[in-house]
């Protein structure tokens, strides 16, 4: 693996290569509050026994509608406990093998860590009219999944489903 390359010319090999998914949101969720055991969102996990390490290069949500609640967003870790693969990653090159990993919109899950946060979303009246860019975050692999771990997403407040969120990442085989 090499390690003195730019994100993105990092993630052009990744993806020549066969090595970079991505899975996202198929419409909006509701998020649990904090770090709940029973959560809802984003999360992929690197099921226990894998012969893969997954290096995360992206996180990004995008707000569908004025949420009810104001709350902060970011990325907490755990075990692999509650995971299933109800979600379809897709690889970035075409006809590649299909990823390892397993990516859920919820599951009951182990004692979460809360690892970043990287912004907020708050409340509006929805006659005033807004535009958001969808925020996207360069992770440039420093959050890494070995076997039997998971990241997914974090919010400080319940919120309901307004958000839909989105993962990239690289499999690199042990």
């Amino acid at each position: 693996m090499t390690i003195f390359r730019t994100p993105s010319a990092y993630g052009l090999d990744a993806a020549l290569g066969g090595r970079l998914f991505s899975v996202a949101n198929q419409a909006a969720v509701a998020t649990t509050a904090g770090l709940a055991t029973t959560w809802t969102g984003l999360g992929i996990s690197n099921p226990a026994g894998s012969k893969t390490v997954a290096i995360i290069h992206e996180f990004a949500w995008g707000i569908t509608a004025s949420p009810a609640a104001a709350a902060a967003i970011g990325l907490m870790t755990s075990d692999t406990t509650g995971f299933a693969d109800s979600l379809t990653s897709k690889a970035a090159k075409s006809g590649s093998a299909t990823s390892s990993l397993y990516a859920d919109a919820g599951a009951t899950i182990a004692t979460p860590i809360l690892e970043r946060v990287y912004g907020s979303i708050g409340t509006e009246a929805t006659t005033a009219g807004w535009q958001l860019p969808t925020t996207v975050i360069n992770i440039g692999g420093s959050i890494v999944l070995p076997p039997g771990r998971s990241v997914m997403t974090y919010t400080s407040a319940a919120v309901a489903a307004v958000l839909i969120f989105h993962f990239v990442w690289e499999e690199i085989r042990e």
